[in-house]
């Protein structure tokens, strides 16, 4: 690993360089992530997963920047530029932004107005209007060859002058701080748009310190701004920019120096401010961006960590009105054994004939839970069914169902269901996630599942690799039981991928369940980088007791002395709560590794405990189940459905969420509706805003 980069990662992250060296070193060696989070303590001191991600991105961002350097370098050497000055200047820059400003100059361009004008002989005249030298310019020793007057010769000289000033580094970096300093961002509304834009409202006359507005807000204008609803764009006070420019360039009142301060005003307007406002608009949804994605990150794995009922016998509803509710029975495993369809509802309203259907398909598969999908007639079915009474305890569950459409219509869908329509599909989903959200959810598209905002905005490969390494944590961090789980669920887990995963389903189908993990080397393709970088994650019920624990195998030797020092088996040892006090063993701390030894030995007392805490469940009000039910001044439980920077979504039990804005959670300042709320909490809010017309609800914690 170049030390330079190890260096850089090192000020970027405010990482100790040893640390990031180790990490960069590990990565490059094959190591995932996850592997060298959760086994390689004492290698990295301890560094958390998402610090070693951070120095995963970073490295390679400083790698790509390497390169680009190397090519800039030998790009002005294939054209014979000897500037020492300029190479080192490069060889010392670790910022894109300047990079470019200095490789601006010598960058291939398409023909220009200067670049005729330097072919014409001119630059030597630029350079002397440039100088501001004499009271007089004599362009008449320029009229030669293609330049045929006086006129000629100095609108060319100066449209050298003005490349020469679009690409001063210095004055334009000075120009990037007045943006950044006073930038203000504005939208209006465009003529006849005011329908289409109807959404946009708050923005139809809007403006504000651009480095002062919320990254939602910004997504939004750019947003309207791309579906020609709106126009906007960044404002500053163009006398203060020309001051920059005149105090870099004019040194005195010259001729020359009326020609030169008029050419600076022209070059800021057609040439900087374009290209300026432009950067410094992309700078501002970058860190949009960024803001979005983090949101949109913590949302779900909240969700992907929402805590299953377990392998139970599921009921699962699919509601809806005029076209019937599709219901699906599951056994412990997720496998379809029954679908159909029932009408309890308006305009067929059979809800005898439905109920004595569920009744029967209770009695037939034993069933032990139903669950409701949250959508369209969700709140009316869940009352329903609530008031059935069945032979024995249901429990049922309001099922969030976000992204189940997108499954039952997915080639994944298809795949697990040829012969089912859609409506089955996305019912098997909505009883799957109630047993399991995260084995069920990881055949999602992360941006589909329906938290956050603005995901189709922001950028996609960005997005994309934040949310795949959300998934791939949690996956990680609860671990697989390798002989149930799909090839979806294993793909994420560390070293194994959408290959190695079906080849894995493809043994485990020919050869039958695994009996210990060393049987996972027969795999094709799976070889010794890979089995160790996933053997930890995955657990098997067999013959070693070690493989349904979060143990990894090169640490089985130890554990095998640790019990025999005991004089106890393995077996014995697993459970085992008074093995703790060996963490202040010296001998085993020095063997192992501190850190390592104290993850073991909590995993010996504490084998796969599941890090998943319990949902809240909530019981909506049977009286409220539309938006009309609702008065200001009301106060009613609800349950966290969405969080953004801006504040809440809460689900009240009816069609439309309640909003509460960031300014009504707490009294207390907060830089972030997480800082206080978690997806799925139950509070309690007062509405105090009802907008009938638009379907809003404004609410707040603030009573």
């Amino acid at each position: 690993m170049h030390i330079d980069i190890a260096l850089q990662v090192a000020k970027l992250s405010n990482i100790s360089e040893s640390k990031v060296t180790t990490v960069l070193n590990l990565l490059k060696d094959g190591a995932t992530v996850p592997f060298i989070a959760r086994y390689r303590k004492d290698q990295t001191g301890g560094l958390e997963d998402f610090e070693i991600f951070n120095i995963q991105k970073q490295g390679a961002q400083i790698e790509e920047l390497s390169k680009r350097k190397t090519t800039m370098i030998e790009t002005l050497a294939d054209l014979n530029i000897n500037n020492p000055q300029l190479i080192l200047q490069i060889e010392n820059s670790w910022n894109k932004k300047e990079l470019d400003d200095l490789f601006l100059p010598y960058k291939t361009k398409r023909k220009t107005k200067a670049s005729v004008a330097k072919e014409n002989g001119l630059e030597g005249f630029a350079k002397i209007i440039m100088s501001q030298n004499g009271n007089s310019i004599n362009a008449n020793r320029f009229v030669k060859g293609t330049v045929k007057n006086e006129e000629e010769a100095v609108n060319g000289a100066l449209d050298i002058v003005s490349e020469w000033i679009t690409e001063h580094t210095y004055t334009k970096n000075q120009l990037r701080r007045l943006y950044t300093r006073e930038g203000i961002l504005f939208s209006k509304l465009k003529k006849g748009k005011e329908q289409e834009a109807s959404t946009y409202k708050t923005y139809f006359e809007f403006e504000q310190k651009a480095t002062k507005i919320p990254s939602h807000r910004i997504l939004a204008i750019l947003r309207a701004t791309e579906e020609g609803v709106l126009s906007s764009g960044i404002r500053i006070e163009k006398e203060k920019a020309l001051d920059i420019l005149e105090r870099s360039f004019l040194k005195n009142n010259s001729s020359a120096a009326q020609l030169l301060k008029k050419t600076i005003a022209t070059t800021f307007s057609k040439n900087l401010k374009p290209s300026l406002e432009k950067e410094f608009l992309k700078e501002l949804k970058e860190k949009a961006d960024i803001d979005a994605v983090k949101v949109f990150s913590k949302n779900l794995e909240q969700l992907l960590l929402a805590t299953p009922i377990g392998k139970k016998r599921v009921l699962a509803i699919d509601p809806g009105f005029k076209t019937g509710c599709k219901v699906v029975c599951l056994n412990q495993q997720g496998d379809l054994l029954e679908d159909t369809v029932i009408y309890p509802h308006a305009p067929q309203k059979k809800q005898l004939e439905s109920t004595n259907i569920l009744k029967k398909l209770c009695r037939q598969f034993n069933i032990e839970a139903i669950a409701i999908g949250n959508g369209t007639a969700g709140r009316e079915t869940e009352i329903w069914v609530k008031a059935i009474s069945f032979d024995t305890t249901i429990d049922v569950y309001l099922v969030n169902e976000n992204g189940a459409s997108i499954y039952s219509a997915s080639s994944i869908g298809r795949e697990e269901f040829p012969n089912k329509d859609i409506t089955v599909r996305g019912s098997v989903s909505i009883g799957r996630r109630l047993m399991d959200p995260l084995a069920e959810l990881v055949k999602i598209d992360p941006k589909s599942i329906g938290v956050g905002q603005y995901q189709h905005d922001v950028n996609q490969s960005l997005l994309k690799l934040e949310l795949d390494h959300i998934v791939e944590r949690c996956v990680n961090k609860i671990g697989v039981q390798l002989n149930t789980a799909s090839k979806y669920l294993l793909q994420y887990i560390a070293g194994i991928g959408p290959t190695l995963a079906q080849n894995i389903i493809d043994y485990r189908t020919e050869h039958g369940k695994f009996t210990n993990i060393n049987q996972l080397k027969k795999v094709p393709r799976l070889g010794n980088k890979a089995f160790e970088q996933c053997a930890g994650f995955l657990r098997i019920q067999g013959d070693q007791p070690l493989d349904n624990t979060g143990i990894h195998p090169e640490l089985y030797k130890e554990v095998q002395q640790i019990a025999k020092q005991l004089n106890v088996s393995v077996k014995d040892l697993v459970g085992k709560t008074d093995i703790l006090s060996l963490k202040e063993d010296e001998e085993l701390q020095h063997k192992i590794g501190v850190l390592t030894l104290t993850d073991l030995l909590n995993e010996l007392a504490k084998p796969n405990q599941d890090p998943r805490t319990q949902n809240d469940q909530l019981t909506f009000d049977e009286n409220i189940t539309t938006i009309q039910h609702l008065h200001e001044g009301m106060v009613l439980k609800g349950q966290v459905s969405n969080i953004t920077n801006f504040g809440a979504f809460v689900d009240l039990g009816i069609k439309e969420n309640g909003l509460v804005h960031i300014s009504q959670i707490t009294n207390q300042f907060i830089n972030s509706p997480n800082d206080v709320l978690h997806l799925n909490q139950i509070v309690t809010v007062k509405v105090i805003q009802l907008d009938l017309d638009n379907k809003r609800i404004g609410l707040t914690m603030k009573f």
